[in-house]
């Protein structure tokens, strides 16, 4: 879009997550053509979009915001103006380092409960009917409970996030000790092979290290987002 010398937009917006120094670096080249830069990082697969539940982080000019908004509106369920310049990619990567750190989480208590003789699909129901659960674990049980790892979100790209969310951290000095016990975890993930899986597949290396082998248990699991007949 900034290519041309003939033209260039008004205003672009962009959804990539990448790291701020990055998207100062594009904010900038727009500035030399005059086209004013909007941040706009989103929360949300093919499957969170067909359900109408994408969100969506927008930074830069609010004034440019409020011109565009009704056109991100029609995106999803939510659009959230987050202030100016990059910060819009500090929500994203702080998002996703909630992802990865939730996931693991989430595999952890679900392996206790499975060593301890409870099965997989009886606990996530339990959790996601109290007042612990979210669209989130609803969404992730069927993967938990059948074993179905197609991806939604691979391993190295969470890795790349948490490193992303730390190197922010260090930067701002923030503690940020559960999500480096994370990032160890998923970059283990990652050498021992999980790379085009689901990041969901935390959970298998969680029951190796624990000491059990886990099974698909084929039991119909309602996600939360798909149509119910």
């Amino acid at each position: 879009m900034l290519t041309s010398s003939d033209a260039a937009p008004s205003v672009l917006i962009d959804c990539s997550t990448v790291s701020t120094q990055g998207s100062a670096l594009i904010r900038n080249e727009a500035a030399k053509r005059g086209t004013d830069f909007l941040a706009a990082t989103v929360s949300g697969n093919p499957k969170v979009i067909t359900a109408g539940k994408l969100t969506v982080a927008v930074s830069g000019p609010s004034e440019v915001f409020r011109q565009v908004e009704p056109l991100l509106a029609l995106l999803g369920r939510g659009v959230t103006y987050v202030g100016e310049g990059e910060v819009a990619r500090l929500v994203k990567i702080a998002h996703n380092v909630f992802l990865g750190v939730v996931t693991q989480s989430l595999a952890e208590i679900t392996i206790l409960a499975e060593k301890g003789g409870v099965s997989r699909a009886a606990f996530l129901q339990f959790l996601n009917d109290s007042v612990m659960g979210s669209v989130f674990t609803r969404y992730k049980s069927p993967a938990l409970v059948n074993l179905d790892f197609k991806p939604t979100f691979t391993m190295p790209l969470l890795r790349k996030d948490f490193d992303l969310g730390l190197s922010a951290a260090r930067e701002l000095e923030v503690s940020m000790p559960l999500a480096a016990a994370t990032a160890q975890l998923v970059a283990a993930a990652t050498g021992a092979g999980h790379v085009e899986e689901d990041f969901a597949s935390l959970i298998l290396e969680q029951a190796r290290n624990s000491g059990i082998t886990l099974e698909a248990q084929n039991v119909a699991v309602d996600d939360g987002l798909s149509p119910q007949t």
